[in-house]
């Protein structure tokens, strides 16, 4: 990064004047003292005091400070910071103590931010290695086991090894999961819009969860009937996956013989939002900001083992912000949920019988 400085002369002139006032008062005195006071000779020796000191000075700033600045702005340059003022720099010292105190500033927010980062890090690679090895752990030992001679025993046989193809499955579940988000994080995952109707998705994703959602007794239900269609402008499949995490954990997290409701409501003039609202065990406040971090279990020995990656939520929350929108979560322990995210509504056309009567109108 180049360093373009300029000179500054205030120090110097500063300096002078002040030397030039004191040594003129001296003189004065000392003359006015012998009787000899004489003005020419007072301002000729003024005039030289104050170039001489100006000169001299000047030189001294220029070889032991300016060089000095200019040094330090050069090492300083060397880390490439953005942060770092491109205008032309003053030799001046208010403005160097400046520059630099911003730059310290801004270097420490870097570093707490890595620190941060660090962190976050950490507990990624520590919250996937206890994810990874539970099912790896389960399928070595369903495997050690039937090599140790279990393999012979044909009952044995087919129960251990549906066992570790049950936990292959969740290992396959998990790594998807962490691919899609790390897509979603990095934007190498495409949104594909395109108008389809919110309503028939929702119902088809109710079909595909029937089974799952009757093995606890919880009904799937629309809060009313929706007689037309509702379009909207999204990503088809991902909405679909959208809504499938939410009434999966719904699910996972709601009480027997409980319900889970889905509403669409006209939010503004092109946007619509979708509610999931359950009746089940809720959410103390405290878990709600992090409900959406990656891994994150408000109830970890409950959720582990009811299955899942523990990314459901991350991704749903990536999707919704690919696609320029918001999601929200609201809940009371003890009374149940509610997740809801907003989405583009296509606009609707025109009414046949207002271009009619426009028509004749005219």
């Amino acid at each position: 990064m180049a360093i373009k400085l300029k000179r500054s002369y205030k120090f110097a002139l500063r300096s002078a004047l002040f030397i030039t006032f004191l040594s003129v008062l001296i003189l004065a005195g000392l003359l006015f003292t012998f009787h000899q006071l004489d003005w020419r000779i007072l301002s000729f020796f003024c005039l030289a005091i104050f170039l001489t000191t100006f000169l001299i000075i000047q030189i001294r700033i220029e070889r032991f400070i300016y060089r000095r600045i200019k040094k330090i702005y050069d090492d300083v340059a060397l880390l490439e910071s953005s942060s770092l003022t491109s205008d032309p720099i003053t030799t001046d010292m208010k403005t160097l103590t400046a520059e630099i105190e911003k730059f310290a500033k801004d270097k420490k927010i870097e570093i707490d931010t890595l620190k941060v980062r660090e962190e976050y890090r950490k507990d990624f690679l520590g919250n996937v290695s206890h994810e990874l090895k539970t099912p790896l752990f389960t399928v070595q030992g369903f495997i050690e086991t039937l090599l140790g001679g279990a393999i012979d025993d044909k009952n044995v046989r087919k129960k251990y090894l549906q066992r570790a193809n049950k936990a292959v499955d969740r290992l396959i579940y998990i790594v998807k999961d962490l691919d899609l988000i790390t897509k979603l994080e990095a934007g190498e995952l495409n949104v594909n819009t395109s108008d389809f109707d919110i309503v028939e998705l929702i119902k088809n994703v109710f079909e595909l969860l029937e089974m799952k959602a009757s093995k606890k007794k919880i009904v799937l239900t629309f809060d009313m009937e929706y007689a037309n269609p509702i379009m909207v402008l999204a990503d088809r499949e991902k909405i679909q996956q959208v809504l499938t995490n939410l009434l999966v954990n719904s699910i996972k997290y709601g009480n027997e013989d409980g319900t889970t409701e889905v509403s669409v409501e006209n939010l503004i003039q092109n946007k619509v939002i979708v509610r999931v609202t359950d009746n089940g065990e809720g959410i103390d406040d405290k878990h709600v900001p992090r409900l959406f971090e990656r891994f994150y279990r408000v109830d970890s020995s409950r959720s582990r083992s009811e299955g899942g990656s523990g990314l459901g939520l991350s991704i749903v929350k990536h999707i919704i912000e690919a696609h320029g929108e918001k999601i929200y979560v609201e809940s009371v322990p003890g009374v149940g949920s509610e997740f809801s995210f907003t989405l583009e509504k296509v606009a609707e056309d025109e009414p046949a019988e207002d271009l009619l009567a426009f028509d004749k109108n005219d």
